[in-house]
C-alpha cells in the first residue's frame, strides 16, 4: 500500500502505524487514498496470482452462510481469528480491516450489513483486496438490485457464476459491469421460469466485445433514443463537535456518481470550478489520470449506465462548514433517581438551505430505567431495553427551533453516570454540496448529438457526534 512516499506491506512481524490503520478503515467505505484500480496491472504475477484462496460471506449473527474457494478448501475455522476480533471491536466499523493468523490474512469489508471476508495465504497490498471486495458486493448490487443476505441465498447460482468469472485462481479477471453482463445474464422472473423449463443457463454463449478491447468498460454499438448523462455529487460530514459547540474534528467524504445513456463512443470531459480542494481522489479506471494531475479536469470514455466516476476527501476543516448545531442540558442528580433531559437543535445561519430528514440518537447509560419528554416538533421514542433514545425531527425552520426536554427516570441506589451521553445526528440537504464543490461544464467530444446534462447536489450526515 503506497501512502504519500512511504511504501506497507503486510510482512509479520511488523505491525501497521496508527496512520496506515487510518487509510485502510476508510476503505470501509469505500474511498481509496491510493488509485488501486489503475495500479492492479503494475503488481508482479507472482503477488496477485496468490491473491486470494477463499472468499467468506458473513452475516450480522456471525453465520458463514455463503463461501468461495478458488483453491484447495480453507476451514471455516479460520473465521474464529475474524469472530475473536469483532467481539473487541466497539461496533461493526471498527473491526480491524486486515487480522493476521498464523498462517494466513484475513482482509474484510463491512456492506450492507455483511462481512465480506477474503482469506490470503502470502503477503499481498491490502488495498488491492479491499478494492476488489467492493467489486464484488458493487456488482452484487447492480445484478440483483440489493446486496441482503436473502438475496443472494435466491440468486446463488448466479452468485457463484459471477464470483467464477470475477476471480480466476486467485486472479482478478473481468471486473466490469459491463462485461460481467454478457457473459452472465441479469436475473428476470421470464429468464428464471424459462432456464428451469429448458435446463439452460445465464452463461453467455460469445465473448464480450469489450473484452479483448483498450476500453472494456463500455460495450461498441450502443444506441439510445434519448441521450443523457447525470451526474450525483454526494457528501457525507463527519465531524466531533465539543460541549463548547466548537469543532474537535470536520471532514467531508465525497462521491461523484454517474449515469450515462449514450449512443456510440463519446469521449467527455467534466470541469469544476473549485477542484484544488480536492484531497486524496480516487478514480474509475476510465478517467484520463494524466489530464487531471495537469489540468484537474475529467476526461473519460465513460461506462455504460451506472458507474461511481469519482471519491474524494476534503480534509481541511477551515473548508468545513458545519450545518446544524445542538444546545444540550443533560443533567442526574447525586444520590437521586431522576435527572433533566433539555436539547435544542437548529440550523447554522450561514447555510442559506434548509436542513431536513434530521434524526438524533442517544445511548443513554444502563441506570436510565424510562424517559418523560415532550417535543415541540417531530416525535421521540425511547427504547428501555437497548436504552436508545431516537429523536425524528424532520424538516427545520429558523422561525421555531424543535426543543425536547423531560425527566429521566434512574435506577433508586444507583450512582450517578460517570459521563453524560453523546448526541449522534443524521441530516440531508438537498441540492447543496457542503464543501463548495460545483460542476462547471460537461463537453462532449467524438459524437455529434447534443446530449442531455444534469447535475445533482446532496450533503448528508456521515458520523456526526455532538458531546454534552
Amino acid at each position: 500500500m503506497r501512502t504519500g512516499c512511504r511504501t506497507v506491506t503486510l510482512t509479520r512481524g511488523h505491525p501497521l502505524r496508527l496512520e496506515e490503520r487510518r487509510v485502510l478503515h476508510k476503505h470501509r467505505k469505500g474511498f481509496f487514498t491510493v488509485r488501486a484500480v489503475r495500479l492492479w496491472n503494475s503488481l508482479p504475477e507472482e503477488v496477485v496470482m496468490k491473491m486470494i484462496h477463499s472468499l467468506f460471506l458473513i452475516n450480522g449473527s456471525g453465520d458463514i452462510f455463503l463461501e468461495k474457494h478458488w483453491k484447495s478448501v480453507v476451514s471455516r475455522s479460520v473465521c474464529d481469528y475474524f469472530f475473536e476480533a469483532q467481539e473487541k471491536a466497539a461496533d461493526v466499523e471498527n473491526v480491524p480491516p486486515v487480522i493476521p493468523t498464523p498462517h494466513h490474512y484475513l482482509i474484510s469489508i463491512y456492506r450492507e450489513k455483511i462481512f465480506f471476508v477474503a482469506v490470503i495465504q502470502s503477503e499481498v497490498t491490502p488495498l488491492f483486496v479491499i478494492e476488489f471486495l467492493h467489486r464484488v458486493a458493487d456488482t452484487f448490487q447492480d445484478y440483483f438490485g440489493e446486496c441482503s443476505e436473502n438475496c443472494l441465498k435466491d440468486n446463488v447460482v448466479i452468485v457463484y457464476e459471477l464470483l467464477e468469472e470475477m476471480l480466476d485462481n486467485g486472479f482478478p479477471l473481468a471486473t466490469e459491469s459491463n462485461i460481467l453482463k454478457e457473459l452472465i445474464k441479469p436475473p428476470t422472473i421470464l429468464r428464471s421460469v424459462v432456464n428451469s423449463l429448458t435446463g439452460s443457463s445465464n452463461m453467455g454463449e460469445t465473448l464480450p466485445t469489450g473484452q479483448l478491447s483498450n476500453i472494456p468498460w463500455r460495450r461498441a454499438g450502443m444506441k439510445y433514443t434519448n441521450n443523457e448523462a447525470y451526474f450525483d455529487v454526494i457528501e457525507e460530514v463527519d465531524a466531533i463537535i465539543d460541549k463548547s459547540g466548537s469543532t474537535v474534528f470536520a471532514e467531508i467524504q465525497g462521491v461523484i456518481d454517474a449515469c450515462i445513456k449514450m449512443t456510440g463512443m463519446p469521449d467527455l470531459t467534466l470541469s469544476f470550478m473549485n477542484p484544488r480542494l480536492l484531497d486524496d481522489v480516487s478514480f474509475h479506471p476510465c478517467v484520463r489520470f494524466k489530464r487531471w494531475e495537469s489540468e484537474r479536469v475529467l476526461s473519460f470514455i465513460p461506462p455504460d449506465g451506472n458507474f461511481r466516476l469519482m471519491s474524494y476527501r476534503v480534509s481541511s476543516q477551515n473548508q468545513v462548514a458545519i450545518p446544524v448545531y445542538a444546545k444540550h442540558n443533560i443533567t442526574f442528580q447525586e444520590n437521586s433517581s431522576s435527572g433533566r433531559f433539555d436539547v435544542t437543535v437548529g440550523p447554522k445561519q450561514n447555510m442559506g438551505k434548509t436542513v431536513e430528514s434530521i434524526i438524533l440518537t442517544v445511548h443513554m447509560p444502563k441506570v436510565v430505567l424510562n424517559m418523560n419528554l415532550t417535543s415541540t416538533q417531530g416525535t421521540y421514542t425511547f427504547d428501555p431495553v437497548a436504552k436508545v433514545l431516537t429523536w425524528d425531527i424532520g424538516k427545520i425552520t429558523t422561525q421555531k427551533l424543535p426543543n425536547l426536554k423531560g425527566s429521566v427516570s434512574l435506577q433508586s441506589g444507583a450512582p450517578k453516570p460517570e459521563e453524560n451521553p453523546s448526541l449522534n445526528m443524521n441530516f440531508k440537504i438537498q441540492q447543496f454540496a457542503i464543501s463548495g464543490l460545483k460542476v462547471n461544464r460537461l463537453d462532449m467530444y467524438g459524437e455529434k448529438y447534443k446530449p442531455f446534462k444534469g447535475v445533482k447536489y446532496l450533503t448528508k450526515a456521515g458520523k456526526f457526534q455532538v458531546r454534552t
